[in-house]
């Protein structure tokens, strides 16, 4: 009888590449189900899905050390008219504890429609902001945060 042996070669490379679609493969389930949760709380909140728009521009920091002082800028380019303007700005931020996090309202008496404030984050998560116009439609703007230390504890 002959001793056959198979030498299996694991090369750290081959270990990181396995760990890294291992990674992605448990986390897009997760990513899909996130985005089923974000589409229905949009819908339950407004009774339609808000569009993604340019006109709406969320700016906050990629990653940020403490949950409970996140920065915040918010600006909705257009008119602020009679005719049409930007009514209200709700900012969400899913999974908080309380999804809400503020409601800024405008009238055309604001010349524009910005906001500069901090905001608390529980996790790493999609903040978005929804614009109510005043002719109807809703527009969106979505930013990933991530945050090292929970803010709502």
């Amino acid at each position: 009888m002959t001793d056959a042996r198979i030498r299996l070669r694991i090369t750290r490379r081959a270990v990181l590449s396995a760990a890294g679609l291992a990674g992605i493969a448990a986390a897009a389930p997760r990513l899909a189900f996130a985005e089923e949760e974000e589409t229905s709380l949009l819908t339950g909140l407004f009774g339609m899905l808000p569009a993604p728009s340019d006109r709406v521009r969320l700016d906050m920091p990629p990653k940020f050390s403490s949950g409970y002082t996140v920065p915040l800028d918010l600006t909705i380019t257009g008119p602020m008219t009679d005719a049409a303007y930007a009514r209200a700005v709700h900012v969400l931020a899913p999974r908080n504890p309380l999804f809400r996090v503020a409601i800024f309202h405008f009238t055309p008496a604001n010349g524009e429609a910005r906001v500069s404030t901090r905001i608390r984050l529980a996790q790493p998560q999609h903040v978005i902001a929804v614009a109510e116009m005043s002719d109807g439609p809703l527009l969106m703007a979505r930013a990933w945060v991530e945050v090292e230390s929970d803010g709502c504890a």
